[in-house]
């Protein structure tokens, strides 16, 4: 895609106005598409590396790091969603990113044009500038609020014969709901050459439901760290490849990240070499089927409940096809008696003409052992979610987490099953 020539004049005379720092990091609002688009070819094209920044980023994160040495050869720095976790910053080289991008058209079955919904301040949203400055092909924008109404009438505005969506799977279940009722939807949907769906799990339901309705849906899992989906369907795309080692996926390839900036002991940590190939440690719990990659939940999402090991993710994925219960999210809170219990948040909107809770707690005890079994529910009007459409853990928890010595069940808004000594 062509750079204006102002543009690339003023990229090549000394970045974005007011920005003076010792690394030539130039910070671009996401806001301002035509700059953010010119600097990310400049960067890419081997120009001055980018911080691209979206409206709620602090000045004094972006101060600190204009003030950074970056590692050779970094084009993007990318912060992290920080989902379950502290948010980290991520330095990306052009050559993953655009091997990246080149992947992800081969795995797609050919170049074409992409529709933004994401934020582009997140590797979700930028892989797609990326694969659009690739391409040499103008990306068509959605504005404002997730609406699924809106995003198909900006498809309707792709030139491309091949058009390209990337969802997070709020969205992607938000589509299904208007193309299930609206003839119309359902064939503008079905009109993408691919609908990537990434950043959690996306329950089985709702795949199903995008088959049903012809829809072209491709699962993508990668992080950051990747350079965004390196994995589509449990296949490794491009040079990827992937292992297990003590539980833990890891990935090798020419899309890994340079490092963490302001943090060699967890680069150190995360990347490692063994026999000259470099790997990631992803930090996500799964398994390898006749060589496809099923990932089952994070390593650090498993608490101690009177002694047993219980996996959060794993609760999850025994709620995604239970009626009234496939968008909950499992936390693990403080317990006096058990150390620590699972605790259920759903939205009040998913909870008509579902399971009881009495219901769900018999079928995770049947499953998963009576440790697993949640003592409560917390409902709540809206799940608070990050920019990228995940819930936000950090929060949920800062919100519910008992004071100490206080009666979790004085929250408002939590169910709680009875108490009897035993965790079932």
């Amino acid at each position: 895609m062509a750079v204006p020539g102002r543009l690339r004049r003023v990229l090549r005379g000394g970045g974005y106005p007011g920005n003076v720092n010792t690394t030539s990091l130039r910070t671009i609002p996401t806001d301002d598409r035509a700059w953010l688009l010119a600097g990310l070819a400049d960067a890419l094209d081997g120009g001055a590396p980018i911080l691209p920044v979206g409206s709620g980023t602090a000045p004094s994160y972006v101060q600190h790091l204009q003030q950074r040495p970056l590692p050779d050869g970094t084009a993007v720095l990318v912060r992290t969603s920080g989902s379950s976790g502290v948010p980290k910053t991520v330095a990306l080289s052009a050559e993953a990113l655009r091997v990246s991008a080149r992947a992800a058209h081969e795995a797609l079955g050919g170049d074409g044009q992409w529709l933004l919904n994401l934020p582009a301040h997140l590797i979700s949203g930028l892989q797609i500038l990326v694969r659009s400055v690739v391409l040499g092909q103008e990306p068509v924008f959605v504005d404002g609020p997730f609406d699924p109404a809106r995003l198909l009438d900006a498809a309707d505005r792709m030139s491309h014969e091949r058009r390209y969506v990337s969802l997070v799977p709020v969205q992607l279940s938000r589509l299904l709901e208007l193309a299930e009722a609206d003839a119309g939807a359902a064939e503008t949907l079905r009109g993408f050459a691919g609908v990537l769906v990434g950043g959690q799990s996306t329950p089985l339901g709702l795949r199903q439901r995008a088959h049903e309705l012809g829809v072209p849906l491709r699962r993508s899992y990668g992080m950051t760290e990747t350079a965004g989906g390196c994995v589509y369907d449990g296949v490794e795309i491009g040079d990827t490849r992937v292992r297990i080692r003590d539980g833990e996926v890891q990935v090798s390839g020419s899309c890994l990240a340079l490092g963490y900036i302001r943090d060699p002991e967890l680069t150190g940590d995360r990347f490692i070499e063994e026999d000259g190939t470099r790997w990631y440690r992803t930090g996500d719990a799964g398994r390898l089927l006749g060589g496809v990659l099923e990932v089952t939940g994070r390593l650090d999402r498993v608490i101690v409940s009177g002694g047993v090991n219980v996996s959060l993710d794993e609760i999850e994925r025994r709620l995604e096809g239970v009626p009234g219960w496939t968008g909950a999210v499992v936390l693990g809170l403080p317990d006096d008696e058990w150390g620590e219990r699972p605790v259920l948040v759903r939205e009040l909107a998913d909870a008509a003409g579902g399971r009881s809770f009495d219901e769900v707690r018999a079928e995770l005890r049947a499953a998963l052992g009576a440790a697993a079994v949640p003592e409560r529910v917390i409902e709540v009007d809206e799940m608070p979610r990050l920019a990228g459409g995940k819930p936000d853990l950090r929060r949920l928890r800062a919100e519910h987490r008992p004071a100490p010595g206080g009666d979790p069940a004085a929250d408002p808004r939590s169910i709680a099953a009875a108490r009897d000594g035993d965790p079932s």
